[in-house]
């Protein structure tokens, strides 16, 4: 069951569109490796706005992926590549639909 969540949204700097949407296709890798991480979507908002959106069983998950990989990629990459630091909003899941199994991307 999913209860927890992150939606992390992010400001390409002008001209690093091209490169945060293809940090964010890179960090599914990533989030394949994750055994805490059952949900994960990378976002395009607008032009030059992204989101990552990911939900976990429970706290001790969240916080697994908050300190693993593709948070440390990212607070690396961010003076590079984002105009502001990203945002980063915790939310409880109050009820989701998941198929049995679908790919993206």
């Amino acid at each position: 069951m999913l209860a927890l969540g992150l939606f992390v949204r992010l400001e390409a700097k002008p001209g690093k569109e091209k490169e945060v949407a293809a940090f964010l296709k890179q960090g599914l890798q990533l989030a394949h490796q994750e055994a805490t991480t059952p949900l994960w979507f990378a976002l395009r908002l607008g032009p030059s706005t992204f989101g990552v959106f990911d939900a976990f069983a429970d706290e001790s998950g969240r916080q697994a992926h908050l300190n693993g990989p593709i948070a440390k990629a990212l607070f690396a990459k961010a003076p590079d590549l984002l105009a502001v630091p990203p945002s980063i909003e915790k939310h409880e899941v109050l009820g989701a639909k998941l198929p049995q199994e679908v790919v993206v991307g």
